[in-house]
């Protein structure tokens, strides 16, 4: 199994991006308008609406906590023939929490859907 995480991480490393950038739900209101929204859109949406609190959460939350996480897993995986490195406790207490981006967007499409106003669809950003 040790031999497989190099491309394990170098996968994780491709799909983050993509998973930020990509479209990760669309939601269809009335039939005729639509929206398509990024991980990275929403927040700059959010940002841009004054919602400053909740877009840095989530920033910090789907975001930065990920890339950190990401990056503290290529050191240990790394580091040669040393003993394996212990990880800070608040990375492995805010690890519980690095797929909110997933929950949110869970949300969204079940209120969507039962609203019976408007309809969401997940895209790739999701499965990113």
């Amino acid at each position: 199994m040790r031999r497989f995480l190099p491309y394990v991480l170098l996968l994780a490393t491709l799909c983050f991006p993509l998973g930020a950038v990509l479209p990760l739900v669309t939601v269809e209101r009335l039939l005729i308008f639509s929206d398509e929204s990024s991980l990275v859109g929403i927040v700059h949406g959010l940002w841009d609406a004054g919602d400053v609190i909740l877009a840095t959460v989530i920033a910090l939350f789907s975001l930065a906590f990920p890339t950190v996480k990401l990056a503290f897993l290529h050191h240990a995986a790394y580091r040669g023939g040393e003993e394996a490195p212990s990880f800070p406790p608040w990375l492995k207490a805010l690890s519980n929490w690095s797929m909110l981006d997933v929950v949110l967007v869970a949300l969204v499409i079940f209120a969507a859907k039962t609203s019976g106003l408007a309809n969401a669809f997940a895209k790739p950003g999701l499965w990113f």
